[in-house]
């Protein structure tokens, strides 16, 4: 048996995540009204709906999540809140970029103006507009993907990977920058 089964069994559990402050840095103005929070800092402004049974607090320049009991919903959802709300501070002071790699003969990207032109090997272009809040750059064989709401970076980056996701048997398609493709061997003459 593992050590912590005698402080679960108690009701004592804690969300080690959900527990932790949020701490706010200079230049971030955080606004609380009943379940909405509102983060506005250097690159932007963020809103976010938290759960009702979550409490939100700010104290000496943290962001404390508080939640009333320690049923198993509850908790996930404590450490959940608190995450989102760590990415909602990091967001509108840094923000969040996600890179994606071109492979294949012929493969590549343009911008014109904001809307992204892919040539993926297909009788025809694919265009894609970028949402609000969305910046999308351009290199050789790369396209960089930033704004300030980490979900909708990375959902961006996922709409344009699905776009021709990389195959198996030489690795061409779109893919994160450093993710590992598996390639499978060819079928060879003679077997």
């Amino acid at each position: 048996m593992w050590e912590g089964s005698s402080s679960a069994a108690s009701g004592s559990v804690m969300s080690r995540i959900g527990k932790q402050p949020v701490t706010v840095p200079d230049g971030v103005k955080i606004s609380l009204h009943e379940n909405k929070v509102s983060v506005t800092g250097p690159k932007g402004h963020l809103t976010f709906d938290s759960h009702p049974d979550m409490t939100v607090k700010e104290e000496n320049g943290s962001l404390l999540v508080e939640r009333p009991s320690d049923s198993a919903s509850l908790r996930a959802l404590h450490g959940t809140t608190r995450a989102v709300l760590a990415n909602m501070v990091h967001g509108v002071t840094e923000g969040f970029t996600k890179e994606l790699e071109i492979i294949g003969v012929g493969f590549n990207a343009r911008l014109e103006g904001k809307r992204l032109k892919l040539a993926l090997g297909f009788s025809h272009d694919i265009y894609f507009d970028p949402p609000e809040g969305i910046d999308i750059k351009v290199g050789k064989g790369s396209v960089s993907i930033s704004g300030i709401d980490k979900q909708l970076v990375g959902q961006v980056a996922a709409k344009i990977r699905s776009f021709r996701p990389p195959e198996p048997y030489k690795g061409k398609g779109v893919r994160y920058a450093g993710e590992y493709v598996r390639i499978k061997k060819g079928k060879t003459v003679g077997e």
